[in-house]
């Protein structure tokens, strides 16, 4: 298998656990479920960030497509710099339970 097709199905694997993650994490918060401070909770969507981060760079420089000069790819990273930003508000800094809940939904 080619590092295209690796990049490119490990990126679509930590999209999915990204995701699938950050909605369960955002479910607990609604409940109150302890799981939510488990260092494993806490230490996993690191993990599969960087290597999602890693991926999506890795796919950049393989098929030379970079934030910029394509305006999709400049568009994406925007919209993850926004995905970060409401999930650290959804999440950990949001000051009261519906604000939080607001930043998740949004």
């Amino acid at each position: 298998m080619n590092i295209f097709l690796i990049s490119y199905y490990l990126h679509v694997i930590s999209v999915v656990l990204s995701g699938s993650l950050f909605v369960l994490r955002g479910l607990w918060m609604l409940l109150e479920n302890p799981l939510l401070e488990h260092r494993l909770t806490r230490i996993l969507p690191h993990i599969i960030d960087t290597v999602l981060l890693g991926s999506a760079i890795s796919l950049a420089i393989v098929t030379r497509q970079y934030p910029i000069r394509d305006d999709w790819l400049t568009v994406k990273v925007i919209a993850l710099i926004a995905y970060v930003l409401l999930g650290m508000f959804a999440l950990h800094r949001g000051k009261s339970k519906m604000q939080r809940s607001l930043f998740f939904a949004a």
